[in-house]
């Protein structure tokens, strides 16, 4: 077998990107794992289930409304399930996910109505959110939220 200059440039080539997409690939998968976490979520928090929170937040959640509220992982599992409002709807528009390393950053406008149990009154929220995603062994948790008002 004859191997002339152009053959080894470009099997040099294909060696290359080889190289530095193993890790762009690892990086994907963790932005796709992450991706269904704040799907997940997103769920869970419309069908008010505590049990799916609880098993997608940290055991350290610090969770910020845009009032200012700030709720450990019991408390916001607590007021979020209390059946005191409902959600019709919520929808995370535009959202980006950047995982460093054990970490991932995740930003979103968030869109959403509820309606309160009390009167039938519905509230609508226009939000921007950041949530901070940590990797604890295979599963990455809800470590902390912030919402600002739009």
């Amino acid at each position: 077998m004859t191997i002339n200059r152009r053959d080894l440039a470009l099997s040099t080539l294909a060696v290359s990107a080889l190289a530095f997409a193993t890790p762009a690939r690892a990086a994907s998968a963790d932005e796709e794992a992450v991706a269904r976490k704040v799907e997940a979520f997103r769920l869970a928090q419309i069908a008010a289930d505590p049990k799916a929170l609880g098993a997608l937040c940290a055991d350290e959640l610090s969770y910020s409304h845009s009032s200012g509220k700030v709720e450990d992982k019991a408390t916001f599992i607590t007021n979020a399930t209390d059946g005191k409002s409902k959600f019709l709807s919520i929808e995370y528009k535009e959202p980006t996910i950047k995982v460093v390393g054990p970490a991932a950053i995740v930003r979103f406008h968030w869109l959403g109505e509820q309606e309160m149990a009390a009167d039938g009154k519905k509230v609508s929220t226009n939000l921007h959110i950041l949530m901070n995603w940590q990797k604890q062994g295979d599963e990455w948790k809800l470590l902390s939220r912030a919402a600002t008002k739009l």
